[in-house]
């Protein structure tokens, strides 16, 4: 059966998109997703390990797609770029967006780290009042913390 062949412009593509496989590596090893080297020597445990570094990067690559808007991630890439040899340059919206620093809604944008620093002062304490059960009670979230959670499809109960 013969191999599927590329275009010019797809075998471009391809090639340049090496560049995510590198950032992706460099993202499970720095402070970003704070996964770093165990050593195990049972093969399920190594396994196992992998599995969940490659589940921990696709969830921030989810998080970083569907959260675009209000980081400094370009997200009208596409839109902008002209040809897959060309340079690719930033979209209009992402040279906005970092000229004002400001997001379309006119809230501050944010790297995806101070982003997750925003996202956990959202607090949720256990209450107990005199005798009886305990009580979970959730701070009640930010308008940008909200904003989060409503473009990741995650319900926050008020």
């Amino acid at each position: 059966m013969p191999a599927e062949s590329l275009d010019d412009a797809a075998t471009v593509r391809a090639y340049k998109s090496l560049a995510q496989v590198e950032r992706a590596f460099r993202t499970i090893k720095t402070v970003e997703l704070e996964v770093r080297p165990i050593h195990h020597r049972l093969a399920g445990r190594v396994r196992a390990h992998v599995f969940l570094c490659m589940l921990a990067y696709y969830i921030v690559w989810h998080m970083r797609r569907a959260l675009a808007p209000v980081l400094f991630d370009d997200h009208d890439r596409e839109a902008a770029r002209v040809s897959p040899v060309v340079k690719a340059r930033p979209s209009a919206s992402a040279r906005t967006k970092a000229q004002r620093k400001r997001t379309h809604e006119g809230r501050p944008v944010h790297s995806f780290r101070t982003l997750l620093q925003d996202l956990a002062t959202l607090t949720r304490n256990i209450v107990r009042i005199g005798q009886d059960a305990p009580a979970a009670m959730l701070a009640s979230p930010t308008p940008l913390q909200q904003d989060v959670f409503n473009r990741l499809g995650i319900p926050i109960a008020p």
